[in-house]
């Protein structure tokens, strides 16, 4: 086997770990409503965290393989793929919105991926990865709050949390770069990146776990699947000097494809919310049409027009005292009566 076929294989069994991590993240989260971010005592919570770490190191092990143009677009394989996945292992069945959106955002995310440039060989001195760093916990923090705020819409809150992992993920994998590119630094500074990747990795499994609840699999994964990259990709531009592949047709092509990917997390963000309005409606009709009659009034008739006294018991029944049977009528009494 050739190595760009290794590293092929490789990419796609990553793709399907964490599409299987995904899938059981987001049953641990519809079964587990008393633990947001890190249910401890769920056994398949932690065999997610494995199958991610699985999908991370085999995506790696497919980079030292394969170029950087193949593995990472295959890497965005991991929505389209968890959708089949979710509907065989669990029984939940995506919609053909659902299937539109996801389409669209691994395509706009694979060819934004794919028209990245090579890497360069730069990486972040201290004063930059702590500024990076410090940028980073703000705006996890201002995504955490804000998804506080809008509890009472859990699709939402679901992206705004999807977008923290995804930052987090994106931010840990520029300081695994730094860290692998520069080792000249000192120990201190080394052992400070290596715990801010360890607290990223970790911030980005506790915010994609609360990202599950209540908004289903497809948003959140596609979200935090499209955010990673798309942030590493930023701080690369900007910060390690690297460029869109053809120049400036590859920047709007590139451009292009993120519109495409936003324009996929929109349409499975707009179909969540349909369901939910759907089911709601569903319910609230189901819960007009068992409610009971009203009881009749126990006080007297009052009528609303002079027609409406036809309709009056002569002698209405009075609340609390009991109603006298009426003894039947015997004629023979009468006839004798009359005799």
């Amino acid at each position: 086997m050739s190595a760009l076929a290794l590293s092929v294989l490789l990419s796609l069994v990553s793709a399907v770990a964490y599409a299987g991590g995904a899938i059981v993240q987001e049953r641990v989260a519809e079964t587990s409503p008393e633990a947001v971010y890190a249910p401890l005592r769920r056994p398949a919570w932690w065999g997610a965290g494995c199958l991610n770490g699985m999908g991370a190191l085999l995506h790696v092990i497919a980079l030292a393989y394969g170029p950087l143009s193949v593995v990472q677009p295959l890497g965005a394989l991991t929505i389209v793929l968890a959708l089949p996945m979710s509907a065989l292992l669990v029984g939940r069945r995506a919609g053909a919105t659902a299937w539109r959106g996801a389409i669209m955002a691994t395509a706009g995310l694979a060819g934004l991926l794919a028209l990245t440039g090579t890497p360069s060989e730069q990486s972040l001195d201290g004063t930059e990865r702590l500024v990076v760093g410090l940028i980073t916990a703000g705006a996890v923090l201002v995504l955490m709050t804000s998804a506080r705020a809008a509890h009472r819409h859990p699709v939402v809150r679901s992206v705004l949390l999807a977008i923290g992992a995804g930052g987090a993920f994106g931010m840990a994998s520029v300081f695994t770069k730094s860290v692998a590119e520069d080792w000249s630094g000192s120990v201190p500074e080394q052992l400070t990146t290596l715990l801010a990747i360890a607290a990223l990795a970790t911030t980005g499994m506790l915010l994609s776990q609360a990202s599950y609840r209540g908004a289903g699999l497809a948003a959140p994964l596609a979200t935090a699947t499209v955010v990673n990259p798309v942030v590493a990709s930023a701080v690369g531009l900007t910060l390690f000097g690297e460029s869109f592949r053809h120049g400036t047709a590859g920047t709007v092509l590139a451009l292009g494809c993120g519109v495409v990917a936003a324009g996929g997390l929109i349409l499975l963000t707009t179909e969540r919310i349909g369901r939910d309005r759907r089911a709601a409606g569903a319910r609230d009709g189901a819960s007009s049409d068992a409610a009971p009659a009203s009881p009749a009034p126990d006080g007297p008739v009052v009528p609303d027009s002079p027609a409406a006294l036809d309709d009056i018991p002569k002698h209405p029944h009075r609340p609390g005292r009991p109603s006298r049977p009426r003894r039947p009528r015997d004629d023979r009494r009468i006839q004798d009566v009359r005799s």
